[in-house]
C-alpha cells in the first residue's frame, strides 16, 4: 500500500497515514460520476432515437472502463457492461480515446498494451494500429468492425474535457445484420452531436 501511494507511514513514529493516490483516485471517483451525470440524458436519447445500445466509457490505465449504458429494446442486441474493461486497440471507444490523445502519450499505450487478437480482422500490428487512428483523428471517429466480437459492429466518439483533453467516449453498438457499414456515417454524426453535448456541459469551448 506504500508502495502504491494509497497510505504513507511516518519515518519517526511509524503511524500508518492515507496516502496521497487516495486523493487522486477520489477526484477520478468524482470526475467520473459527474461525467456520467451529465451524460445520462444524452446517452438515453440517442438510445430512444436509434433503438440501439449506446455506452459511455472512460480510460483506466491500459484499457476502457464502461461507466453507463442503455440497452436497444430489440431482442437481438449487445448488452449492458457497465463496470467491465475492454481492450483499446479493437473496440470504438477504445480507439476513440487512443486517436485524440496527445501523440506522446498515444505512442507510449499503444507500445505498452498487447495487441491481442480477437477476431480475424483486429488489429495486431502496432505500425498499423497507429496509422489507423491518424485516420480516426482526421475523420473524427471510430469503427469497431467485427475487431473484438463476432457479429457486433460500433461506432465510437470521443468526449472532452474542460481543459480540451480527450476524457472519455461514447459508441453506438449493435449486431452486424442492423448496423451496417453504410449507416456508418449516419450514425456517426449523431454520435458526434451527442458527445459535444456532453463535452460542453463538462466544460468544452471548442468545436
Amino acid at each position: 500500500l506504500v508502495h502504491e501511494g494509497l497510505v504513507a507511514r511516518e519515518a519517526r513514529t511509524g503511524v500508518y497515514s492515507l496516502g496521497i493516490r487516495l486523493l487522486e483516485l477520489g477526484q477520478a471517483a468524482q470526475e467520473n460520476f459527474e461525467l456520467r451525470r451529465v451524460a445520462s440524458p444524452r446517452l438515453l436519447a440517442l438510445n430512444r432515437e436509434l433503438d440501439e445500445t449506446v455506452h459511455l466509457t472512460v480510460l483506466d490505465d491500459d484499457v476502457v472502463l464502461y461507466v453507463d449504458c442503455f440497452e436497444s429494446s430489440k431482442r437481438l442486441r449487445t448488452y449492458s457492461v457497465i463496470g467491465v474493461r475492454a481492450p483499446l486497440h479493437c473496440t470504438a471507444v477504445g480507439k476513440a480515446i487512443l486517436a485524440f490523445l496527445d501523440d506522446d502519450e498515444q505512442i507510449r499505450l499503444v507500445n505498452r498494451i498487447p495487441l491481442e487478437r480477437f477476431t480475424e480482422r483486429t488489429i495486431t500490428d502496432r505500425a498499423a494500429l497507429l496509422a489507423h487512428l491518424r485516420a480516426v483523428r482526421a475523420r473524427g471517429w471510430a469503427v469497431d468492425d467485427v475487431e473484438h466480437e463476432e457479429g457486433v459492429r460500433c461506432v465510437g466518439v470521443p468526449v472532452f474535457d474542460n481543459r480540451g483533453r480527450v476524457c472519455a467516449s461514447l459508441s453506438i453498438s449493435g449486431p452486424t445484420q442492423r448496423i451496417r457499414t453504410a449507416l456508418l456515417p449516419s450514425f456517426a454524426r449523431k454520435a458526434r452531436a451527442a458527445a459535444l453535448d456532453v463535452s460542453r456541459a463538462v466544460g468544452y469551448r471548442g468545436s
